[in-house]
């Protein structure tokens, strides 16, 4: 409890903690997007899960295009076609992909391989999501010059850093419910939290 006030309680973080939920939800929102939008790749005959084993690759195709059709169900979805309408879109999109591009060189530099495992496959995760969501090609017409194509990697970074965030996400939940019942934290108060 305390370390969850540590990061996010407004008070204990001069403000940057609503910043960083924000952040948790946008980036949320973006893979969850993504999922929805890269349905219809997955549906596609000629795409295929290959495990090594075909009964299994069926098997992780179906449950895989479960999840795929559950993301059409929740009704908030990030609209990536608003996000870059303005004059300002190239500049913005340059400066979007810098950006991750620093993201990506920081996490070379960290020295806990298991951290920068994570790290590496979160940024993979997004990448993919930015990638399904700002490709000029048709995601699923099999009949186009140059189709859209996920490599393997692909996808498991993407199922992976979405598996994350919603773990993530549903901890937030059972921590703001622990503080309401509390009573004690001054952040109960907290609307944003």
């Amino acid at each position: 409890m305390a370390e969850f006030q540590r990061r996010f309680d407004p008070a204990q973080t001069g403000g940057e903690g609503t910043d960083r939920l924000k952040n948790l939800y946008f980036i949320y929102l973006i893979e969850l997007r993504a999922l929805s939008k890269v349905a219809e790749y997955f549906k596609q005959d000629n795409v295929r899960l290959y495990t090594g084993n075909s009964d299994t690759d069926r098997k992780t195709k179906d449950l895989l295009m479960n999840l795929l059709d559950k993301t059409k169900y929740f009704p908030m979805h990030f609209d990536e076609g608003v996000m870059f309408r303005d004059r300002k879109s190239t500049t913005l999109k340059r400066e979007f992909a810098e950006r991750f591009l620093n993201v990506t060189r920081i996490i070379d530099c960290v020295t806990c391989e298991k951290c920068r495992l994570w790290g590496k496959l979160q940024t993979q995760g997004l990448g993919t999501a930015l990638k399904i969501l700002f490709s000029q090609r048709e995601i699923g017409d099999e009949r186009s010059k140059i189709p859209f194509r996920l490599t393997r990697q692909e996808v498991v970074s993407l199922v992976n850093a979405f598996a994350r965030l919603s773990s993530s996400i549903k901890s937030l939940e059972i921590f703001r419910d622990l503080l309401k019942s509390s009573g004690t934290s001054h952040m109960h108060g907290h609307t944003e939290l």
